[in-house]
């Protein structure tokens, strides 16, 4: 419609044009068609403000495609590259100098973390493929991504197997494989499992996967010890060169308290990577059972579900009941599972409240959010209601409340999607999200946990029951989803410590290259989180040296982080006094001097040949990294993009176009004043 009024402009500003012309030529004005132009001009210029007040300006600018470079800068390339490492460096920084004339070129370095500054120092504790290229994907998604450089070893410790990772990049990936891909002999104790929590007198189960290569011929065996006593082992033969297998130690739980058990297998001859020989793992033996009480709205599969996983386990007792005959009292319960509650027909929140349980909410199309969103005193999160619909679960592999099994990327892949209420979840600060919706790219939680002086855990669906039945269908049992069950209610018990004075650790085995964090919580007569009062920490090592530190409040709690600490067992005892009484709590943790980055050696060339042939790219030897220049400069997607820009600019606010018709119009009447005067 804009050009109507143009086409109005114009007509009228030669109108008017034509009319002083005509004036002019009768008085006899020496050039009455320059007098006539002056004029048209300023009628044209004055009537676009009146009908044209906007002007649509459009540019088209040219992007050049962007080529990212994602250098591995954990410890184990330094190790990789050794002698070679200048020549490495300067070979890709004259690569990246090459590209710039053609590209936009970004260098990122990675680890565990992004790094925009430090490329080649080869510091970073741990390294996560997975969580760079999630990266690269939420930063440059939305622009003209030509190409990506991958320059790593393959082998990560964190996060997720790339090859398996869903990401909607759609450039191609270069891998630039670094380190020697020939195997060395290697011997180790891969992960181990087992329950935070059993109850005295109960025997227990604690599981290792043991790992070797090129070891055929070894005879030996696993043990598992505790303050050097020899708890229970297994024999151990390699027989092939590519040796895999899990075993399984009972153990008696005799004695109340935290434990601290290792599992180590003895090292093979010739073998030079022996501290990953050894795993530690702690156990807390209560002396009495944990009380679950399962409260749900209505009858519903996923109780049953619920209560076939716990019921294995001599650690806790269960009580199932419906909310219409739920207990007056609920201070003998340990943790609460609250199916489909609060409801709008039952509100039982506020005795939920008052009792100060951990609570694990499962949603289904009962629960009331509305409801749930008023205890955030106790959940301290905040929910979206939207309609029911299907959302499948993706596991979040960066998830470190607890371990689970192996096999639980293979297992959720194959789940059937849970019949989800939320819209969304705003959870609180320093929660583990143990899996997320997949059709959200922002990752909203859909299980979730929360740490603190009373523990909570929300899963946002129903439909466990349709998981173990998809488990056994595919897998002949149902282990991973009871131990997804059976570890959300331990964490939730573990942490549910009612003594006045509790410390809380995120884990029991920390690196030597992490810093390392306490929480303390400290609870008045009414149950209520305080920390009016003075906590100190005293640090004890192996040898009986001694540390003392102060807990700094935070909130309503306590935390204290005491920084990197040298590999060993220590012990802890935190101490306060509260209304003129001494309340003590110790426990234990351990730092290995094993970093996550030499448990393993070599380079996984597999896996980066994976990824490159996954987004069309092509894997090449460190060596001849410069050979990239050729691949990416002749690969047709990687091109410039043309960016259309549209800019409404307002007339009004522009000082020049008024200057202009003043000068226009001053003009016209100087020439006027000038020949009529002579």
């Amino acid at each position: 419609m804009q050009w109507i009024y143009w086409l109005i402009a114009i007509l009228l500003s030669l109108g008017a044009g034509y009319w002083v012309f005509r004036a002019d030529k009768r008085r006899a004005v020496p050039y009455p068609w320059l007098t006539s132009l002056l004029r048209s001009l300023v009628v044209f210029f004055t009537l676009l403000l009146i009908l044209v007040p906007t002007i649509t300006i459009t540019k088209n600018v040219v992007e050049k495609p962007i080529v990212l470079i994602l250098q591995d800068n954990s410890r184990s390339i330094g190790n990789a590259l050794g002698n070679d490492s200048a020549a490495y460096r300067k070979n890709v920084q004259a690569l990246a100098q090459r590209l710039s004339d053609k590209y936009k070129v970004v260098q990122w370095g990675f680890g565990n973390t992004i790094e925009n500054d430090t490329l080649f120092r080869y510091r970073q504790s741990a390294t996560d493929i997975s969580a760079a290229l999630s990266r690269a994907q939420e930063f440059f998604g939305m622009q003209n991504l030509g190409a990506l450089i991958l320059a790593t070893d393959g082998r990560f410790n964190q996060g997720m197997n790339p090859q398996y990772q869903q990401l909607a990049i759609h450039s191609p990936v270069y891998t630039v494989a670094i380190g020697d891909s020939v195997t060395q002999k290697d011997l180790r104790v891969a992960k181990v499992y087992g329950n935070k929590v059993v109850a005295i007198n109960s025997s227990f189960e604690v599981r290792a996967d043991i790992v070797a290569e090129l070891c055929k011929g070894y005879n030996n065996s696993v043990s598992i010890k505790e303050e050097n006593e020899t708890m229970s082992s297994v024999p151990l033969v390699v027989n092939t060169d590519k040796y895999d297998r899990s075993v399984s130690f009972t153990i008696k739980a005799s004695k109340v308290g935290l434990h601290h058990y290792i599992v180590s297998v003895p090292e093979a001859d010739g073998e030079k990577n022996t501290a990953n020989n050894r795993k530690d793992i702690f156990v807390e033996v209560v002396d009495e059972k944990k009380n679950i009480l399962i409260v749900s709205a209505a009858p519903h599969p996923d109780v049953n579900a619920i209560k076939d996983a716990l019921a294995e386990l001599e650690t806790y007792k269960i009580t199932v009941c419906s909310a219409d005959n739920m207990p007056a009292s609920l201070s003998g319960y340990n943790v609460i599972i609250l199916h489909g509650l609060p409801s709008l027909r039952n509100n039982i929140a506020p005795q939920v409240l008052a009792a100060r349980k951990p609570v694990w909410f499962i949603l289904s199309t009962q629960s009331a959010i509305p409801l749930i969103n008023g205890m955030g005193q106790l959940t301290h999160t905040t929910l979206t209601p939207s309609q029911p619909h299907n959302v499948q679960a993706v596991f979040h592999p960066a998830f470190n409340a607890f371990t689970l099994p192996p096999q639980i990327q293979a297992v959720t892949d194959k789940m059937p999607p849970l019949l989800v209420t939320a819209g969304n979840i705003v959870a609180a600060p320093g929660s583990s999200a143990l899996f997320n919706q997949s059709n959200t790219p922002e990752q909203v939680p859909l299980w979730v946990l929360q740490q603190g002086s009373v523990p909570t855990a929300i899963l946002l669906g129903e439909g466990l029951w349709r998981w173990r039945l998809y488990e056994f269908k595919n897998f002949n049992e149902h282990n991973v989803v009871d131990e997804c069950i059976r570890q959300t209610v331990a964490f939730l018990a573990a942490n549910n410590n009612e003594k006045p004075l509790s410390v809380a650790l995120p884990k029991y085995v920390w690196s030597d290259q992490e810093a390392v964090s306490l929480n303390a919580y400290l609870l008045n007569a009414n149950n209520e989180q305080v920390n009016t009062a003075d906590v100190q920490l005293t640090i004890s090592d192996s040898v009986g040296r001694k540390q003392n530190f102060s807990f700094e409040r935070s909130g309503s709690a306590y935390s204290l982080n005491i920084g990197i600490w040298a590999g060993g067992t220590y012990t802890y005892s935190a101490h306060t006094t509260y209304n003129d009484k001494p309340y003590v709590a110790a426990g234990s943790f351990v730092v290995e001097s094993m970093p996550l980055e030499f448990m393993e050696s070599g380079a996984d060339y597999p896996l980066l040949y994976g990824v490159a042939k996954k987004y069309n790219g092509a894997l090449v030897p460190a060596a001849n990294v410069a050979a990239l220049y050729d691949s990416i400069t002749h690969n047709e997607r990687v091109k410039p993009l043309i960016v259309t820009n549209s800019e409404t600019v307002p007339l009004v606010d522009r000082k020049w176009y008024f200057f202009i018709i003043l000068i226009i119009a001053v003009t016209e009447w100087l020439l006027r004043k000038y020949w009529l005067a002579q």
